[in-house]
């Protein structure tokens, strides 16, 4: 097999984490919507909330659990122990046989997920993971890291079509338990053949294993030949490339807060993690069965346009990775928030204009489907990639670590709030819910006008620069002043690297 299909394979392999990641957030609003949950369980809205949003609590611990035990133990073993977690958890839901049952489940299998999707974003300088972007050649790393968010589409895809399947066909507890049983299938896969896969080289070599490292990369690149020059480069370049980040990095999570620009980059990063999830993306994700019977859509109908509206999310999101950088990361984020807060105006009217007993899912209904479709479209080109993209590539080798791992946890702490109060404030207020997004998605287009200076394609220096010199409100500033300075500083740089080769 040649190195680059060899690598690849291992790439989508890996990618499996972000799979159940997916479908386990895609399959929910099927479980708590299925009319077996609700005359078995009898579950009220704090209840289903709990069902719901016990996976992302879970997920929150296990992404601060992640990032020790993934450089104790390795790459691999750290996949495989998600992935135990994950089937552990999936095992208990399945065979729920009470509510309890369900939220113990959900809890250790999104300590599982937690631990897989934090593994895969560590330690990297785009949205890559640190497993394929370790064992990828320069040359696919971008085919092979750009799997991660199209998996969890897949993820999510895969589930909407199953619950809607099992909803219609089905009147017994199978509506909901085959869904919540399928999710083990990759869970087993993943758990039983990641060890036949090599461990990452980085991490040999940064654990006093560098033979074996070296063997790997051999292995990956050259069918097996170490003295290939790539490959003796290669290793070179991860060898220097540790020696520095043991320098450099932050010792403590203090030194996040204590420096100017690195606590510049975590606020930013925290704050797109955190606005992704008041865009009410979760909200509709989770519980699409009562949103959408507040304007007369049956529960089997509600799954079956989820399911299509899971379609045009893997379209958007093969659109983003495709034209993100020709657009910018400023003007697609601000556009997006733009757009949201429109579909969710012309749906909180539509919902409060035509409750479910003057509708009947009738052309308001479809109205109201249309403009469900067009928001997540919106959501999966800009908000969703780029709450992955823009904080993996703002951090400098210093921070990055501790950096996204803090943005990763906000992101499950804000998604954990909305799978626990959605239902209720459904219950509650109806319709009038639905103005916080309106509110949230006006507030954040505002807020990264104000805020967020464009980075595509700038090198690690330049990045470096431009948080340590531009304004924090970026409107009116002078860009080619610090444009400026920030070239002649690079090449004063350049210019003292080339005097210490020489000497």
């Amino acid at each position: 097999m040649k190195p680059h299909t060899y690598q690849f394979l291992v790439g989508v392999f890996a990618s499996v984490g972000s799979i159940l990641y997916g479908y386990d957030l895609g399959v929910i609003a099927g479980v708590v919507g299925s009319s077996n949950y609700g005359e078995l369980f009898h579950a009220n809205t704090a209840q289903n909330g709990a069902v719901v949003s016990l996976f992302t609590g879970g997920a929150f611990f296990g992404a601060g659990f992640a990032g020790p035990v993934g450089d104790y133990l390795g790459r691999r073993l750290t996949i495989m122990l998600g992935a135990i977690f994950f089937l552990i958890g999936g095992a208990i839901q399945t065979g729920a046989q009470s509510l309890s049952f369900l939220y113990g489940g959900r809890a250790v299998a999104g300590f599982g997920v937690g631990i897989l999707t934090m593994i895969i974003r560590k330690h990297v300088n785009f949205p890559s993971p640190v497993y394929q972007s370790e064992i990828a050649h320069p040359s696919i790393r971008g085919r092979v890291t750009g799997l991660q968010q199209f998996m969890l589409g897949i993820g999510a895809l895969v589930a909407g079509w199953v619950s809607w399947g099992c909803y219609v066909n089905l009147s017994n507890s199978g509506q909901w338990r085959i869904p919540l049983g399928i999710q083990n299938i990759p869970a087993v896969i993943l758990a039983t053949l990641i060890l036949l896969f090599p461990e990452s080289p980085r991490w040999l070599i940064d654990h006093g294993r560098s033979d074996e490292g070296l063997a790997t990369l051999a292995k990956l690149h050259s069918n097996g030949d170490t003295s290939d020059p790539w490959v003796q480069a290669e290793f070179a370049q991860i060898q220097e490339s540790i020696t520095f980040e043991h320098e450099h990095e932050a010792k403590s999570y203090k030194e996040l807060f204590t420096n100017k620009s690195a606590f510049r980059r975590l606020f930013l990063a925290c704050a797109i993690q955190a606005s992704v999830q008041m865009t009410g993306v979760s909200a509709i994700q989770y519980f699409s069965v009562p949103i959408f019977a507040k304007i007369g859509i049956s529960a089997d109908n509600a799954l079956k346009y989820q399911a299509i509206n899971a379609i045009l999310a893997l379209i958007a999101q093969a659109c983003c990775m495709l034209f993100i950088d020709k657009f910018g990361r400023r003007p697609t984020l601000i556009t997006g928030n733009l757009v949201n807060c429109l579909m969710f105006i012309i749906a909180t009217i539509l919902l409060s204009l035509f409750p479910p007993e003057s509708n009947s899912g009738g052309t308001a209904g479809w109205g109201f489907i249309i403009i469900t479709w067009l928001y997540n479209i919106s959501f999966s080109f800009a908000c969703g990639p780029l709450s992955w993209i823009i904080p993996a590539e703002i951090f400098d080798t210093h921070t990055r670590s501790k950096g996204v791992s803090i943005a990763t946890m906000t992101s499950y702490a804000f998604n954990t709030m909305i799978g626990q109060v959605t239902d209720i404030a459904i219950e509650a207020v109806g319709w009038k819910y639905f103005l916080l997004f309106v509110v949230c998605n006006f507030t954040n287009a505002i807020f990264f006008y104000l805020v967020l200076p464009e980075t595509k394609k700038l090198p690690l220096e330049e990045m470096n620069y431009l948080f340590t010199h531009a304004p924090w409100l970026v409107p009116g500033s002078d860009k080619s002043t610090y444009r400026a300075d920030m070239a002649a500083d690079i090449e004063r740089r350049a210019a003292d690297m080339r005097e210490k080769r020489e000497a």
